[in-house]
């Protein structure tokens, strides 16, 4: 029960949703959650640091990059029906539909990525 409510609580939140959502089409690293979503990089980092933390994303390295991904081997059943859940729920949201457009767009950068310095560099790239 309580690791149920541990992710229930991870899921009541507005922007882990909407990253977990980016998650489910597409691997992200930081970078890319913060410009699609137009946050600070902090905010990002909490997020996609809760959904990793009960047990929805896993994280790999590459190069630079932390990358995320949904833990499909890892996730119990009960949290494979919460992602589905929020899949088909979200699945024509004007929000997260915004944000799967930005994300096309958004670009890996630096270690040293802040917000400013991720929308300067997506808009010379």
């Amino acid at each position: 029960m309580k690791e149920l409510l541990k992710t229930m609580k991870v899921l009541s939140d507005e922007t882990r949703i909407r990253i977990l959502s980016l998650i489910l089409g597409k691997e992200c690293c930081v970078c890319e959650v913060m410009q699609a979503l137009e946050i600070s990089q902090s905010k990002a980092s909490r997020g996609l640091t809760a959904l990793y933390d009960v047990g929805l994303l896993k994280m790999k390295k590459s190069g630079l990059w932390s990358l995320y991904s949904l833990d499909n081997e890892g996730i119990g059943d009960y949290q494979s029906f919460l992602v589905e859940a929020v899949k088909k729920v979200l699945k024509d949201n004007e929000v997260v539909l915004l944000d799967r457009e930005r994300l096309k767009t958004a670009r890996r950068v630096g270690t040293g990525c802040t917000g400013k310095t991720c929308q300067t560099e997506v808009a010379e790239a």
